[in-house]
């Protein structure tokens, strides 16, 4: 077995390699960017060696970076993790040829599976199903325009070097063709250095089926059953599950003795993916299910994989990188139960699911079944890396207990002040095609709007939380959106909200706590600032400027005690490349200043308080 370990990578992989590395007694060594200076996976492992600045290209992808690193601490082999370098196969050859032992497959079987059409091609040969189209060596827009004609519409045109949905581009009509073929190719110019594209035949009921197979040093190959990933959005996995709904025996049979043969194919060593597109209209088929392409590493949704076979992959991993035989033969493994896998990320559904970064205060999953994560409370949440704070998952006897775990999880998530897409994850799961198994990889897509997470509490989920901030003898009679005769007004996420009550009840001025978060479905809210005052008076929120986005303060023109008119600008924030001037909503004095010049701050905080002549925010 390997002494030492350098994992090449960060967050939540580096943390899930650590965590196999020291059961097994090896000590692990991590490496790290200016950002991740106090990351989790630093402070898990047992030596770490600061490798550059934050962004990727200047530390993570810098493979001699790496491998001195490993060098420098006596490393006896690097983990790759996935992502950053561990498909890269000049990175693989580099780690041989300095001496220190590749956990992953041979350089030769990563490049064989790099180029989609050349391993279309080794496929085809080696017995393996392919979806019909074009692979050819002339790549004149005449030629391809001709042969996606010959394929019939709609035809899918993909990059051969691509990856992560880039790349991509669907044709439904003959006369769309040039301008998408031309999009496609300036794509994979920009993202891979090579224009080249293939032609697939585009399926219209598509599902996403993978399957796990795994080979040693001594010729052995197997697999460990189907993934099922058909619940994408913009071609990236959202939740994953295995096995796969309404696979059969025969087809599951048939499917995964064609994965063994595409790793055999390549000699493959370690863990890798075969994954495969499959026409769903009819159910799950033998003869409707087509070789996409292979990634030649652990996956991110491995755990699913891992809870219904009871296997340690990063174990396996490890065991066959230091020669020996897999740990199991193929009539040793078997499945039991069901599993399910979503990727909690912070963004902002509501937003167009942009990047929610800055501090994560508050970061409770509640009793969840499995977490796989690289962060914890109190962790910044930086802009340089992918915004995937964790990956949830749930194991049940069968599908609908594993659905419901799940759901239940995550809507009982509590993470503040960042926005995650919890809320979305679960509208999908209890969407009800997802919930009758009716998948497809257009599923999100189609539907759109229905989900999308509330954007408001609920009148319930409001009043439990004025129950928190106000004391609870001071609340008999209140209730939530009656004619405005007394009133307490609230601060939920920088917008006022009024509960009234009946007349003659006097809440008086006591407070209980200082703010409340309200989780809801997985959305997460903030009250606070609750202040009794007559129909007359400014709302709490008129007066309170908050940060509309995480960003940073480039300049601060007022201070505390400073008469303000109404329009005046207070300071400026630089978010999303771009400056945003925040100013005075109404004539009055400035009696609270949050906002320091060169300070990072989260969306949501809390910049100015401004108040009338009158002492009224």
């Amino acid at each position: 077995m390997l002494q030492s370990l350098l994992i090449a990578n960060r967050g939540e992989i580096a943390c899930r390699i650590i965590r196999t590395a020291r059961r097994l007694g090896i000590r692990t060594i991590a490496v790290y960017s200016d950002a991740d200076a106090t990351a989790l996976h630093v402070r898990q492992a047992d030596e770490a060696v600061h490798i550059g600045p934050s962004p990727v290209r200047e530390s993570y992808l810098v493979g001699e970076k790496i491998i001195a690193a490993a060098k420098k601490t006596g490393a006896e082999a690097i983990h790759p993790g996935y992502g950053f370098l561990s498909e890269n196969a000049e990175f693989a050859q580099a780690v041989i040829d300095a001496g220190i032992v590749w956990v992953g497959p041979n350089p030769s079987s990563i490049t064989a599976m790099g180029l989609k059409d050349a391993a279309k091609t080794l496929m085809q040969n080696a017995g393996v199903p392919t979806t019909p189209g074009y692979l050819g060596e002339d790549q004149s827009p005449e030629r391809l325009k001709a042969e996606a004609d010959a394929i019939g519409y709609p035809v899918l045109i993909k990059a051969v070097a691509g990856g992560g949905g880039k790349g991509m581009r669907k044709v439904d009509a003959p006369e769309d063709f040039a301008d998408a073929l031309a999009s496609c190719q300036r794509e994979a110019v920009s993202s891979f250095g090579n224009a080249y594209v293939l032609l697939e035949k585009w399926v219209t009921n598509p599902r996403h089926i993978e399957v796990q197979v795994f080979g040693d040093t001594h010729g052995n190959v197997v697999h460990l059953f189907e993934r099922d990933c058909s619940l994408q959005r913009r071609h990236q996995k959202v939740i994953e599950e295995a096995p796969a709904p309404g696979m059969d025996s025969d087809t599951r049979e048939a499917i995964c003795a064609a994965a063994v043969r595409a790793a055999k194919a390549v000699d493959y060593v370690g863990a890798g993916t075969i994954e495969f597109i499959a026409d769903g209209s009819e159910g799950l088929r033998a003869d409707r299910i087509w070789f996409m392409e292979m990634n030649t590493r652990l996956q991110v949704e491995h755990p699913v994989t891992e809870e219904i076979t009871g296997q340690d992959l990063v174990e396996w991993q490890l065991r066959v990188a230091s020669g020996e035989p897999l740990p199991r033969s193929q009539h040793d493994l078997s499945i039991k139960g069901w599993a399910m896998e979503t990727r909690l990320y912070a963004e902002d559904p509501l937003k167009g699911f942009l990047p929610s970064i800055g501090s994560l205060d508050t970061f409770d999953l509640g009793q969840a079944y499995r977490i796989d994560t690289g962060v914890e409370e109190g962790a910044d949440i930086s802009p340089y890396y992918d915004p995937m704070i964790a990956k949830v998952i749930a194991w049940g006897a069968d599908r609908e207990e594993a659905r419901r775990s799940l759901a239940e999880t995550l809507a009982n998530t509590a993470i503040w002040p960042l926005k995650t897409n919890a809320g979305f994850l679960v509208k999908a799961l209890n969407h009800p095609d997802f919930v009758a198994a009716r998948l497809d990889t257009g599923l999100i897509a189609r539907e759109g709007d229905a989900l999308m997470p509330p954007e408001w509490p609920s009148d319930a989920a409001l009043a439990d939380a004025a129950r928190a901030l106000i004391p609870v003898d001071r609340l008999a009679g209140f209730r939530l959106n009656a004619p405005p005769r007394d009133s307490a007004l609230f601060l939920v996420d920088g917008h006022a909200t009024t509960v009234t009550w009946a007349d003659g009840e006097d809440l008086g001025s006591d407070v209980g706590e200082a703010s409340v978060l309200i989780a809801e479905d997985g959305q997460v809210w903030r009250m606070s600032d609750w202040r009794v005052s007559g129909s007359g008076a400014h709302g709490i929120a008129d007066g309170a400027i908050l940060s509309p986005m995480p960003g940073r303060i480039v300049a601060v023109v007022v201070a505390v005690g400073e008469t303000v008119a109404k329009g005046q600008k207070l300071l400026t924030l630089e978010a999303m490349k771009m400056e945003h001037t925040l100013t005075a909503p109404f004539d009055g004095i400035v009696t609270e200043l949050n906002a320091i010049e060169g300070a990072q701050v989260s969306e949501g905080t809390l910049l100015v308080q401004i108040v009338d002549e009158g002492g009224n925010p």
